[in-house]
């Protein structure tokens, strides 16, 4: 009896542990999802109202932006808006404590058109400005922005650009073969003129013109209304932006409420030749140079 005895106690010891063991099992799993969750609103609220990344896929924003530079965009300086949001949740119209952006600004705006694309360009034209392109001298509010002719742009070519030019269905990672030539180091480089211009408020950015008679070197005026924006990328001959109403191709005015964030810095850049199972062709892809370079 004594046997028998002792064998039911520590059965039932052993019950009450097994039973006490799934509990605390089932509290520390409830502990780790509060705490999943809670990492992800964290996420959402720093991506939403602080930072957000975004990548340069083109060479529209040349000579400041490559392709493979990745950007720390910030979503205060021009308030909030349903665009500051991941996938773009129809929460609310206009913007909350917006803020114009200056002239020159580079920022990142949704497509207007409801295209879930984002560009970044450089902010030209405000509410009430009158713009035109004139010979390839940008005019604004009738006065022509100063223009100087500084070094050329000279920039090694890179496994990105190529990428890029498959993808838009050329062989020339410089545009065209007259670009391209040989670099001292090996491989090849693309040489295109480069300018400086003056904005009005005084800030200076380097732009690209690099062929004369392109279609966005001439437009009408544009009147930009209020609640709008006309953007411009610094590659003036390879950017679809503002200059043209929107076709498919040229994007027209953009809404202010289509502002996602000004471009602060570059985080970190890489010319493309990079592969992911080969982990030391991260270090050798990147560009280290241009990590910490303020827009």
């Amino acid at each position: 009896m004594k046997s028998n005895a002792g064998a039911l106690a520590l059965t039932n010891e052993t019950s009450n542990h097994a039973g006490e063991t799934g509990r605390n099992s089932a509290a520390e799993w409830r502990e780790y999802g509060l705490f999943l969750l809670k990492l992800a609103a964290l996420v959402l609220l720093f991506r939403s109202f602080v930072f957000a990344p975004f990548s340069i896929p083109s060479e529209s924003m040349q000579p400041r932006l490559l392709i493979g530079d990745y950007l720390v965009v910030s979503k205060w300086p021009y308030g909030i808006s349903r665009y500051s949001f991941p996938l773009s949740p129809d929460l609310f119209e206009g913007r909350i404590f917006g803020q114009l952006p200056d002239r020159g600004d580079v920022v990142v705006v949704r497509a207007p058109g409801g295209k879930n694309v984002d560009y970044i360009k450089r902010v030209i034209g405000l509410p009430g400005d009158v713009i035109q392109m004139r010979a390839g001298r940008l005019e604004i509010n009738g006065k022509a922005v100063k223009k100087q002719p500084v070094p050329n742009f000279v920039t090694p070519v890179t496994q990105g650009m190529r990428n890029a030019a498959d993808l838009e269905g050329t062989p020339f990672p410089c545009w065209k073969p007259q670009y391209e030539e040989p670099a001292k180091n090996g491989g090849s480089q693309c040489r295109y003129p480069q300018f400086r211009e003056t904005l009005p408020e005084g800030k200076s950015i380097l732009t690209l013109d690099i062929e004369p008679y392109q279609r966005g070197d001439d437009t009408d005026p544009i009147m930009v209304p209020e609640g709008q924006l006309l953007l411009m990328g610094d590659n003036r001959d390879r950017s679809a932006d503002s200059r043209y109403p929107a076709d498919g191709v040229w994007i027209g005015l953009v809404p202010v409420d289509n502002l996602i964030g000004r471009a602060q810095w570059i985080v970190f850049s890489t010319d493309g030749s990079s592969r992911w199972l080969l982990p030391w062709t991260w270090f050798s892809a990147a560009r280290w140079e241009r990590i910490g370079m303020k827009l």
